[in-house]
């Protein structure tokens, strides 16, 4: 008989690897998948979620019966949420409310920072975050009903600051462009974040909104090495085809900006002036930056990730990340957490703002207005005759 066998643990009694830089152990038991199984993924393991009360472990059982387990495919279940847009009070980003038609990523960015909202709903923030994904079908209507609600007050919603509304499902489950049909008819100002090119489908709403300063577009352009993009953000657009897709924004009068997101030291910020460079020839009148950051699940996922295809540049990148980080991996400090502090993240700073300076960026920034903005009738609600 031959069986692949999951073990149940509660608090394994296992020694877990320690940090070759010197950092405390992993606190999460992670098994890597084989590469095979996990072929065109970021994560290299799938360790159960923060909230379970068991770990569960594939093993080899002596049967060698791992090998016949199927790889890694795409599943899409329902998000049953009965409210789409979430409220924020953080002080430091430009929004208090945001929309994310899905749950999970397929692009799997190894360091996204929204995997750990995964084990908000069982699942692992690891290969389950890019393989299990949610999607909320119902959420143009539910935008809709929110809208015309008593008491709403108009401002800018941010879209795609979780996880990317433009990611492969989209081609098919097109919630995305219901939203922005249900905003256009509602004259609701939109800012969209995305490192799909996908978003250019959708140029025909959004020259439209930007004619009347309702909608923005940020591409996101971590690397023009396709390698290291390949590895590291496995099913996103390729730099090429986010470049040209500032390029058809712009040319149809949205407003394009390029995100430097995230910089990661020793590792791809050496390309800061030639990404930012490429991107203003491309169209973009603005850009921005954020430096990588590492929450919970996350730093040990990237650093699997990092000792897997760079093992060399694991001490420096960490060493760097820890400098700009008060000597932890990562500070959640409000006001910091983007920039970091120290001489490192101070130089990332410099060369960013003295590129922009020399590339004519951020000359201007768009803003968007709510002037447009009428409440969606509500069901039942009878029509004014003026």
């Amino acid at each position: 008989m031959s069986r692949a066998s999951s073990h149940a643990l509660k608090h394994p009694p296992v020694e877990l690897p320690s940090d070759p830089a010197g950092a405390t152990p992993f606190p999460q038991l992670a098994v890597a998948i084989d590469r095979e199984r996990r072929r065109g993924r970021g994560a290299q393991s799938n360790a159960s979620g923060r909230y379970e009360a068991e770990a569960r472990v594939a093993f080899d059982d002596g049967w060698q019966s791992l090998e016949e387990l199927p790889p890694f495919k795409t599943t899409v279940s329902i998000d049953t949420s009965r409210k789409v847009i979430a409220r924020n009070d953080s002080p430091d980003i430009g929004f208090d409310r945001s929309i994310n038609p899905y749950r999970g990523c397929e692009h799997g960015c190894v360091y996204c920072f929204a995997r750990p909202t995964h084990a908000y709903v069982g699942l692992s923030p690891g290969l389950d975050f890019e393989s299990k994904l949610l999607v909320k079908p119902d959420a143009p209507a539910l935008l809709e009903k929110e809208l015309a609600a008593p008491g709403y007050e108009p401002r800018m919603i941010a879209i795609g600051t979780n996880t990317d509304p433009y990611q492969p499902i989209e081609r098919e489950m097109k919630v995305m462009r219901g939203i922005l049909e249900v905003l256009e008819r509602a004259g609701h100002p939109v800012g969209i974040v995305t490192k799909s090119a996908l978003v250019t489908r959708d140029i025909d709403i959004l020259a439209r909104m930007a004619k009347r300063n309702l909608a923005k577009v940020a591409l996101s352009v971590t690397t023009l090495d396709p390698q290291l993009a390949r590895t590291m953000e496995p099913r996103a657009s390729t730099p090429p085809k986010r470049l040209e897709a500032i390029r058809r924004l712009a040319e149809a009068g949205i407003p394009a900006t390029v995100m430097v997101a995230p910089v990661i030291p020793a590792l791809n910020d050496s390309e800061i002036e030639r990404i930012l460079d490429a991107a203003a020839h491309a169209g973009a009148k603005e850009a921005s930056y954020i430096l990588l950051r590492l929450p919970m699940e996350v730093r040990d996922l990237f650093r699997e990730w990092l000792m897997a295809n760079y093992p060399d540049r694991y001490r420096h990148v960490f060493t760097l990340i820890r400098d700009m980080r008060g000597g932890r991996d990562y500070d959640s400090q409000w006001g910091t957490r983007m920039k970091g502090t120290g001489p490192m993240a101070w130089m990332i700073g410099r060369r960013f703002e003295i590129a922009c300076e020399k590339l004519g960026l951020n000359k201007r920034r768009s803003k968007l207005t709510t002037d447009h903005f009428a409440k969606p009738k509500r069901n039942g609600e009878q029509l004014s005759l003026f």
